[in-house]
């Protein structure tokens, strides 16, 4: 399997309360508003987001990756009421590994209500079923706790820490790893 049978067309994902699309333009002033705030961008890789330009800038680069079939994220919208709130996608992947990375991001406004776990399942059913993956791994910031509850609350297992991972800001932090196996997944899935 290569990465361009899957992401050139990159297919819309459901969940109870989720669908799990195609980025548009017209998500960017979305994307801007969590985007653009400290509290969202102090446990990922990425600085916030300092003007709308930015934004744009970075949903055309996504649009393009698209039409390349390249790796891109899915947007995560509220099914309840169509609102744009997130990100969540496979960072990197490995077809010659059968291994894969998911990241995520949303807005602080749904922040503790099971979302993001949510999609990452609904990744995990798509990785293990469609990109024959074995294993999906997720890294976050130590002290990102949220983060490492979801990836545990997904039934990812805790592997260990790698110190010193990142360089962000003038300074190195270190990332907690998690990971799940296909077994793991069809064994909690009754697949």
């Amino acid at each position: 399997m290569k990465i361009a049978d899957i992401y050139g067309n990159l297919p819309l994902l459901e969940t109870n309360r989720l669908r799990l699309r195609k980025i548009k333009q017209t998500d960017i002033e979305a994307i801007f508003h969590y985007a653009s705030q400290d509290r969202v961008s102090r446990y990922v890789t990425w600085n916030s987001h300092e003007s709308i330009r930015e934004t744009t800038a970075f949903v055309e680069f996504i649009l393009e990756q698209y039409k390349k079939g390249n790796i891109s994220p899915w947007g995560i919208e509220f099914k309840e009421t169509g609102e744009f709130i997130g990100t969540v996608d496979f960072v990197t992947w490995d077809p010659d590994q059968f291994t894969a990375e998911i990241g995520y991001v949303i807005t602080p406004e749904y922040w503790g209500r099971g979302i993001v776990t949510e999609a990452v399942k609904e990744l995990f059913r798509f990785g293990f079923t469609h990109m024959k993956l074995e294993r999906i791994q997720a890294r976050c910031l130590e002290a990102n706790i949220a983060s490492a509850r979801v990836m545990e609350k997904a039934g990812m297992t805790y592997e260990g820490t790698l110190r010193h991972a990142i360089y962000k800001s003038g300074k190195h932090y270190n990332l907690k790893i998690y990971s799940i196996l296909r077994q793991e997944f069809d064994l909690s899935h009754n697949v």
